[in-house]
């Protein structure tokens, strides 16, 4: 056989495969069960997906934590060196100790500020219950009413959140 005659017929026999593949119907329930298996495929790969997201968010937010909560004890303790060579000053007179506490005072203030604690509470203020914790109450018509006269421990936040309510005594 020549070798066109066999390239004739390759060809020939390609586009008969063709023809029967194309003339072959694809039954529906055929079709079904194909989107059925690609469906079930899509579902178990976003089912894998949202479990490691699941998994990556976990592990973020407990590292967040973990370096917050790091950083923090890191801004405090160089006041606790600080503590620690006032305790073992033991040849220290009464005003270069007083002095020494002043510093320790100023430095803890510092830090708080640094973190973004900030005090509240003070003589004179609207009492508001929501920020303050009334103690103690006093009767006095010369005074307005609801102000804060005196205040025990001063309140703590961080931006509209409070870490501590101020312990107040309130005119009623």
């Amino acid at each position: 056989m020549s070798k066109e005659k066999k390239a004739k017929e390759n060809e020939e026999e390609i586009q008969t495969e063709q023809a029967a593949e194309e003339s072959k119907e694809v039954s529906p329930e055929e079709k079904l069960k194909a989107e059925l298996e690609e469906t079930k495929d899509k579902l178990l790969r976003l089912m894998a997906e949202y479990d490691n997201f699941r998994k990556r968010s976990q592990k973020e937010k407990e590292t967040a934590f973990g370096d917050s909560k790091a950083s923090t004890i890191a801004e405090f303790l160089p006041l606790f060196d600080n503590f620690q060579r006032a305790m073992s000053a033991d040849d220290t007179d009464l005003e270069t100790y007083k002095k020494g506490m002043e510093m320790i005072f100023n430095q803890y203030g510092e830090i708080l500020k640094k973190l973004g604690v900030e005090a509240f509470g003070e003589k004179g203020d609207s009492f508001d219950p929501n920020i303050h914790n009334a103690v103690m109450h006093e009767e006095d018509d010369e005074q307005e009413e609801n102000i804060v006269l005196d205040v025990f421990s001063p309140g703590y936040k961080i931006g509209e959140r409070i870490i501590r309510p101020a312990i107040v005594k309130v005119v009623n």
